[in-house]
Formats: structure tokens, C-alpha cells, sequence
């Protein structure tokens, strides 16, 4: 009898042992440092690291435009105005400004008198 138990002790003990080990590695494959959970976690950082990477270039690329406009050898006259009256904050005698209120969406026209539109 005692010989019957001993047996199967150790052929339950052998099943329960192996059971925790798939218990332990199917917990792990899952939830571990490098189980599914994280492989998942890792590909969204990966697809909005992507997508950013295409918007800085995507303005890199503009910002190459703008600066290729700006050259001695291709120089874009229409660039370089817009950027002077934007530095000096320059207007045409002809030209209007149109002021639009921050926080209630008004908008007033004023005609540019002179060269100053400050």
C-alpha cells in the first residue's frame, strides 16, 4: 500500500511540477519583458514614432524649399518679400491689414498708410 502511494505521489508530483512550468512560461510569454503584451506596446510606439518621422521630414522638406528660394543663385523675389514684411513688419501703401480678435473671432480692416504697418 505504501508502495501504491509512493508511486503515485511522484507521478502527481511529476504532472504538478510540469503544470507549473507551463503555467510559469505561458504567464511570461505573455505578460513578460519581452512577451506578447510588449511586443503589441512596442509596434504602436513604433507606428507613432513613424508617423512622426514622416511629419519632420515632411517640414524639413518645406523648410529645404523655402531656404533653396532664398539663395543668390535661385533667389525667389516673392519668397524674400514675404519674408522681409514678415521680419520688419512691412506693409504696401496699397495694401490692408486685417486684425483678427483672439478670443471673440472680430476681425477690423484698416488700410496700410506708409511703408510702417506696425
Amino acid at each position: 500500500m505504501v508502495q501504491e502511494i509512493r508511486k503515485r505521489g511522484v507521478a502527481v508530483s511529476l504532472q504538478a511540477f510540469a503544470a507549473c512550468m507551463v503555467v510559469y512560461f505561458g504567464y511570461h510569454a505573455v505578460q513578460g519583458e519581452r512577451g506578447f503584451l510588449s511586443y503589441v506596446k512596442l509596434n504602436k510606439e513604433l507606428a507613432q514614432i513613424a508617423a512622426q518621422e514622416a511629419a519632420v521630414s515632411k517640414e524639413r522638406r518645406e523648410l529645404e524649399t523655402q531656404v533653396a528660394g532664398l539663395r543668390p543663385e535661385s533667389l525667389d523675389l516673392d519668397l524674400l518679400d514675404e519674408r522681409a514684411r514678415l521680419l520688419l513688419n512691412y506693409g504696401g501703401g496699397d495694401e490692408a491689414v486685417v486684425w483678427l480678435g483672439e478670443a471673440s473671432g472680430e476681425s477690423a480692416v484698416e488700410p496700410v498708410t506708409g511703408e510702417d504697418n506696425q
